[in-house]
């Protein structure tokens, strides 16, 4: 059954809309959305049948396993990730909500959730009210995925209606926030002693070095 493309406000998203997407992660969808840079795909963490699924679609195998969490807010990362020292906490509580994935380490909930011993995790609290909505409706985080497009020139695919053709058959929700960026988020390692900058996307940069 072709998936279905929801048009939900990107800066005020209808409750109803919102408790859809949440019904259809329930469901064990999976689903694409929009975030403060690329669009994602995603499906709920407590659900190991979906990640499984979601492995599936992005051709990756569990084992290899190497994905986001996409979060409501700073408490909500607590149960995935070790004690934070206070000077990283600093710097996410300056950087978040924003374009970065920060890698932290991961708790020990986290490899009894993916059956998959992990020890880091890559964190997002993306800037858009969209995935936020869903993740506080939904009570846990999403696993997500960026969506890439096969062009070499254009990476990212940015427009809703062509990533629904792409994945109509493949996902069981593509939500509509309008036109995405075609530029990922900046990767920031902050499992040693130093903060470590492993890819620059969106956002300052300079703050973490």
């Amino acid at each position: 059954m072709p998936a279905e493309l929801l048009k939900i406000h990107p800066l005020n998203p209808e409750g109803r809309k919102i408790q859809h997407a949440v019904n259809v992660l329930k469901d064990g969808g999976i689903i694409i959305y929009p975030t403060d840079t690329i669009y994602g795909i995603g499906c709920d963490l407590m659900n190991r049948k979906s990640i499984e699924r979601l492995c599936q679609v992005m051709n990756i195998k569990p084992q290899k396993l190497d994905l986001s969490f996409i979060c409501n807010d700073l408490s909500h990362i607590s149960e995935y990730v070790k004690r934070i020292d206070t000077p990283v906490f600093k710097i996410l509580k300056k950087a978040l909500p924003g374009p970065y994935t920060f890698i932290l380490e991961s708790s020990s909930r986290v490899p009894r959730i993916l059956d998959i011993n992990k020890k880091t995790v890559g964190i997002r609290i993306p800037d858009h009210a969209i995935p936020r909505a869903i993740v506080s409706l939904l009570g846990n985080p999403l696993i997500t995925s960026s969506i890439k497009d096969d062009d070499i020139i254009k990476a990212y695919t940015t427009d809703p209606e062509e990533i629904f053709e792409d994945f109509k058959h493949s996902v069981d929700l593509v939500i509509d926030g309008g036109p995405g960026n075609n530029i990922p988020s900046s990767v920031i390692d902050c499992t040693g002693g130093q903060i470590v900058v492993m890819r620059e996307g969106l956002g300052d940069v300079q703050q973490f070095l």
